[in-house]
């Protein structure tokens, strides 16, 4: 072999290695390192591992412990201790690396040949002293598809990493948004036939546009083209057939319940009336799914000891949660949306996990669209039924506060999402005022920050509220003669 060549390798090698060592030392200077807690050692040593912890020892090998670190960023996230040993192994458990530049290899493995690359981890080294450095690794529920360096695709599973292929592929990339199944065509259905059946033409007449039909859909991005063919993609199907749910491949119907139970668990003879499946374009199915729900809503009482109660929930409450679960689902799944309106809650149950970075816990700060061409076809409407201003769950938490009842509750499960109405009644505007003076004895109150406590926006109810505590000799101002706006409240004093 030309010794030239060899040299040419040699030094692209060696460049190589430097760069790696300076990327590593880069990125060490946003790494935090601290001294371990009092019995920070046994806390970890006692921690089970689950779908969001695994501890690794220090011997594993980094194509190996990539797997693991694949697999928390492909599925929710997760926390690797690495410098602990399995609970099966002799001991001492704790056995760290000696100086931090042993994990060097660990990280390079990581950081660098994890395809694409994990941003957002959260990287610490614990000092356990004479038991040497535990690494820390914080890994985010990723918006993206991630491959080991060998091109191995993972996802966590309870306690274990699951190596998934092919077609399993493809549907995490679904979930997650990476790939848009909207913009997938639908090969059984054809242009003329979305033409011919009137809804494209009525949405268009709405909109004031005086394209022609293949224009639009064109310019919408609602076709694709095969050779000399267009065919309609998802997105086009689910918006302008007569029967997506006929046209379509999986199911994306919506079925109502009326329940007369509270159980989670349900019987055929529990049911008021048999299930409504509601077909049809998707405005005219989400619009069909709110007068239907409606419709159960004024029929429907129950018992709550002995007291008949009205179930009454706030109307737009209710159709944000519909329209949320109508436009955000995941199409490529074969399942429909599930209505169910028991007798203390309503469950609304769509197919698919949150998008992209999504979690239950950023719903109300973060905004993810997994159907970005359906979501901006409905707002373009007069009076649509989205605002896309990403608030749509944010008001129906606001409206069912103004109606005295508690926020939704949002459960993500193995294969679909799910918020909870609960026909709960939220504590009163006194008790918020009293819990927080219980929680703050020295504290005063205004009428801006009960409102900010008890999510009341109304400055009247709130300041009857306060003169009702003040007649019961609960509360007493800090200055009777001061402005109505500068008004603060203490606590009386026995």
């Amino acid at each position: 072999m030309d010794a030239q060549f060899l040299k040419g390798k040699w030094v692209r090698t060696v460049r190589l290695a430097e760069k790696l060592t300076d990327y590593i030392q880069e990125k060490k200077q946003l790494m935090i390192t601290r001294n371990a807690d009092l019995n920070e050692s046994r806390k970890l040593l006692d921690l089970e591992e689950g779908h969001f912890i695994d501890l690794k020892s220090r011997e594993i090998a980094p194509a190996k412990l990539q797997q693991t670190f694949v697999a928390f960023a492909n599925a929710d996230g997760g926390e690797l201790f690495i410098g602990i040993r399995d609970k099966s192994e002799k001991e001492p458990r704790l056995v760290g690396f000696d100086t931090q530049e042993d994990t060097n290899g660990i990280l390079a493995t990581l950081l660098e040949e994890t395809n694409p690359s994990v941003e957002n981890i959260d990287i610490e080294f614990i000092d356990f002293g004479s038991d040497g450095y535990v690494l820390h690794l914080f890994i985010p529920k990723s918006p993206k598809v991630h491959y080991t360096a060998s091109g191995e695709c993972f996802i966590r599973i309870g306690a274990a990493k699951k190596k998934i292929i092919g077609e399993r592929i493809t549907q995490l990339a679904y979930s997650k948004g990476v790939l848009v199944y909207e913009h997938q065509p639908v090969e059984q259905v054809d242009v003329d036939e979305i033409i011919d059946a009137g809804h494209l033409s009525s949405y268009m007449d709405r909109i004031e546009t005086k394209q022609t039909h293949e224009t639009f859909l064109r310019k919408q991005r609602l076709v694709s083209r095969r050779g000399e063919q267009l065919l309609p993609n998802v997105g086009c199907v689910l918006l302008f057939d007569d029967e997506p749910q006929a046209s379509l491949p999986t199911r994306c119907a919506i079925k109502i319940y009326r329940l007369l139970t509270t159980d989670s668990e349900y019987k055929r003879e529990q049911l008021a009336e048999m299930p409504t499946t509601i077909n049809g374009p998707l405005e005219d199915a989400i619009s069909a799914t709110i007068r239907k729900v409606d419709e159960l809503l004024s029929q429907a009482t129950y018992h709550e000891g002995e007291q008949l109660v009205k179930l009454s929930y706030p109307v737009e409450a209710i159709k944000e949660v519909l329209v949320n679960a109508a436009i955000h689902r995941d199409y490529s799944l074969n399942d429909d949306i599930h209505v169910r309106i028991f007798d203390n809650r309503i469950e609304v149950q769509s197919p698919g996990r949150l998008p992209g970075y999504m979690t239950v816990d950023t719903l109300y700060s973060e905004r993810y669209s997994r159907n970005p061409n359906i979501v901006r076809l409905l707002h373009k409407l007069p009076d649509p039924l989205n605002h896309d201003i990403g608030e749509g769950l944010d008001t129906a938490r606001n409206e069912l506060r103004k109606a005295g009842l508690v926020e939704p509750v949002f459960q993500e499960m193995s294969n679909a999402f799910q918020v909870t109405i609960r026909h709960q009644r939220l504590a009163s505007i006194e008790d918020v005022i009293l819990k927080y003076f219980a929680d703050n004895p020295d504290a005063k109150i205004t009428n801006k920050l009960a409102r900010e406590l008890s999510g009341e926006d109304d400055i009247n109810r709130v300041k009857k509220a306060l003169q009702k505590l003040r007649k019961q000799n609960l509360i007493e101002p800090v200055d009777p003669n001061a402005r109505p706006f500068d008004f603060e409240y203490m606590r009386l004093k026995d």
